[in-house]
């Protein structure tokens, strides 16, 4: 393959810098308003939703392009309800036994604790799992690389593809996760990375009354 053969001509759509501004704000005001929801509706959502979602966060970049990913989506009762019993077991021993008094009062204005009902309740659990390895074409092992790094960027653009979907998310990290992996029957190679809990909020819903910092306190231009 000759070396022009390699590389396509790159597709990008250019705006004037009102448009630009715009278009900045806009996003901004929408994503502000994503909020950690823990009180779920069973009301279905489309698959096709998740599915355009998932893909979203599958074109994030990767180092290499080695795309060390796997999501996976539950959506079967029993499975959701073996996910909840192994995760709130973890949480239970969290909650009593592995968090320090500072780390559960930084957690007291959330009102979190170790009931997850939303992990039954919610019509999907994304499932995300990081691979340190990924398999080539003759079945040998390749190492990924960056893969915390871009698994963090996917799982970001996923949130932000379900909530531009309005569809509502939490993210859930019960510690330990190795459950996730045997529940599931993925492979040694891959761990479990984040729960990502999808579906629309119950009626009322309420969450915490927290704020974000401002530019000045998250940033300095230079």
């Amino acid at each position: 393959m000759a070396e022009s053969e390699k590389f396509l001509p790159l597709e990008f759509q250019q705006f004037d810098d009102a448009t630009k501004l715009e278009r900045a704000r806009s996003f901004y005001h929408w994503m502000r308003q994503r909020r950690s929801v823990r009180d779920f509706s069973s009301k279905p959502v489309p698959r096709e939703v998740i599915e355009q979602a998932v893909l979203t966060a599958g074109s994030a970049p990767s180092g290499a392009n080695m795309q060390p990913w796997h999501f996976c989506v539950v959506e079967s009762a029993a499975v959701k309800k073996e996910i909840r019993l192994a995760a709130e077991a973890e949480e239970r021993e969290f909650y009593q036994r592995r968090a320090s008094e500072e780390w559960l009062d930084a957690l007291a204005p959330l009102g979190t604790d170790a009931h997850k009902p939303f992990l039954e309740t919610a019509p999907y659990l994304i499932v995300i799992f990081l691979k340190k390895f990924s398999e080539g074409g003759g079945g040998e092992q390749r190492k990924n690389y960056y893969t915390s790094e871009s698994v963090g960027i996917a799982t970001g653009m996923l949130l932000a593809a379900l909530h531009n979907a309005g569809v509502a998310t939490l993210t859930h990290t019960p510690s330990p996760m190795k459950f996730l992996g045997q529940i599931l029957g993925r492979p040694s190679n891959e761990r479990p990375y984040m729960i990502v809990v999808a579906g629309l909020p119950e009626n009322g819903a309420q969450v915490p009354a927290i704020s974000k910092k401002p530019l000045e306190e998250i940033a300095e231009f230079i």
